[in-house]
């Protein structure tokens, strides 16, 4: 059993020491949050275990073929052409009345 843990780790590059340091720095991370996110880890492992079922189901049963009882299939249309209106931003008006004046000192 080891053994075949101690290749899996091996890959990796990693030992025990490495091994029990991640785990430290893990449970000082996430100490209170550990048990929560085990139980969502494991959800996810559950719901990814059951949609693979389902595609192995669905490849073994072959294809599924809808009948010609079921709910009528609505025809392709074409391409319905969308305008866009982008606002529209008219300038200030200026004030043509201001006359310079010489800067007095």
């Amino acid at each position: 059993m080891f053994a075949n843990s101690a290749s899996l780790f091996a890959v990796f590059g990693l030992g025990v020491p490495e091994i029990l340091l991640i785990l430290v720095i893990g449970v000082l991370l996430f100490g209170r949050k550990l048990p929560e996110m085990g139980k969502y880890f494991g959800k996810t492992i559950v719901e990814f275990k059951k949609g693979m079922k389902g595609l192995e189901d669905n490849i073994d049963s072959g294809p599924v073929v809808p009948s010609a009882g079921s709910a009528p299939i609505e025809p392709v249309r074409a391409p319905q052409k969308v305008t866009v209106s982008a606002p529209k931003f008219e300038d200030a008006p200026v004030n043509t009345n201001v006359t310079a004046s010489s800067p007095q000192v």
